[in-house]
C-alpha cells in the first residue's frame, strides 16, 4: 500500500509540474505576443490642401530696351565746365549739357544720362554721343513659335529673370504682331517690364516666362499623390487615423498638384512616410526637420 500510494503521489505532483509549466507557458506566450505584437504608429509629414495657382508657361528670351531713348551729339569744345554724366537722373525740361551760345541740350523726357563712345575717324575725335533712356519700364521684344498664336494675347503676365539677379521682375504682354514670319515660324510679342527701381539696363538679354491658362485650384504636394494605373489617390489624416482617398488631378506647377476632386480645402494628407502608411491604420504626425 505504501508503495502505491508514493507512486500515486509521484504521479500527482509531475501532473500537477507538467499543467503548471503549460499554463505559466500560455501565460508567457500572452504577454510576449502583446508586447511584440501591437508596433508604434508610424510617423508621418503631412500637408494642408489648399488653393495654389497653377498655369501653363511659354519660355522664351529677349533683349531688354527702354521704353524711351534719345541721344545728343555734341562737340566737346563747345561744353561749357565738366561734365557731369555718370549714373545721373535728370526730369524733363533739365538741362543735361550747358553749351555756348546759350544752345543747351535739354532733356526731352524724364531719364538716365549716359555716354558713348565715338571710334577715333567718326565725326572727328572731337564729338561726343550723349545718351537719355527712360528706365521706368523696360520693354523687351521676344519671338515666339507660331502653335502659340491662339494662346498668345495681350494683357498676358510674364515673369523676367536674368542670372545678374536674385529675383523675378513682373511683366506683362503689351502687343502681339498680327503675322507669322515666314522664315522662323514665330510671332513677335512686345513685354512691358516695370523697372521702377532701374535695376534692368538696356542690353541685358532677359529670360522671358510668359503666363497662359491661369487658374486657382486646389494643391497638394506632388509626394502625396500615389497613382495605379488609372487611379490616382491620396491618405487623408484624421484624428491620427488616415483614410485612403481617390482623387482627379490636374496640372502640375512647382512640385504641387491641383486636385479637382476627391479631397476639401483644410484636409491633411500624407506627403512624406507614404510607404509605411495603410487604409484606417493609425499615424504620429511628425514636423519636418526645417520647422
Amino acid at each position: 500500500m505504501k508503495t502505491s500510494l508514493k507512486i500515486k503521489t509521484f504521479l500527482i505532483i509531475v501532473f500537477v509540474v507538467i499543467f503548471a509549466v503549460i499554463v505559466a507557458r500560455h501565460f508567457i506566450g500572452l504577454h510576449f505576443k502583446k508586447k511584440f505584437s501591437v508596433r508604434p504608429a508610424p510617423g508621418v509629414i503631412v500637408a494642408t490642401v489648399e488653393i495654389s495657382n497653377f498655369y501653363k508657361s511659354i519660355e522664351t528670351f529677349g533683349t531688354a530696351i527702354a521704353q524711351n531713348s534719345k541721344t545728343y551729339r555734341v562737340k566737346k569744345d563747345d561744353i561749357i565746365g565738366n561734365l557731369n554724366l555718370e549714373n545721373r537722373f535728370v526730369r524733363k525740361d533739365d538741362i543735361i549739357v550747358a553749351l555756348k551760345n546759350d544752345q543747351n541740350i535739354i532733356a526731352d523726357f524724364q531719364g538716365k544720362i549716359g555716354t558713348r563712345e565715338i571710334a577715333q575717324g567718326v565725326l572727328g575725335s572731337n564729338s561726343l554721343i550723349i545718351t537719355l533712356d527712360d528706365l521706368k519700364k523696360i520693354v523687351i521684344d521676344i519671338k515666339v513659335p507660331e502653335n502659340y498664336v491662339n494662346v498668345l494675347k495681350k494683357g498676358l503676365k510674364a515673369e523676367i529673370s536674368n542670372s545678374a539677379f536674385n529675383k523675378t521682375f513682373n511683366g506683362k504682354i503689351e502687343s502681339v504682331s498680327s503675322r507669322v514670319d515666314p522664315s522662323t515660324r514665330s510671332i513677335l510679342a512686345r513685354v512691358i517690364v516695370d523697372n521702377s527701381k532701374f535695376e534692368i539696363i538696356p542690353g541685358q538679354l532677359m529670360t522671358v516666362k510668359v503666363i497662359y491658362d491661369e487658374v486657382e485650384q486646389l494643391g497638394v504636394p506632388e509626394s502625396s499623390i500615389t497613382i495605379q494605373g488609372d487611379t490616382a489617390f491620396v491618405y487623408v489624416v484624421n484624428d491620427q487615423k488616415v483614410e485612403k482617398k481617390n482623387v482627379k488631378i490636374g496640372k502640375r506647377n512647382f512640385g504641387k498638384v491641383s486636385i479637382l476632386s476627391g479631397v476639401a480645402e483644410g484636409d491633411l494628407v500624407v506627403s512624406e512616410g507614404i510607404s509605411k502608411v495603410r487604409d484606417k491604420g493609425k499615424v504620429k504626425i511628425i514636423k519636418p526637420k526645417n520647422n
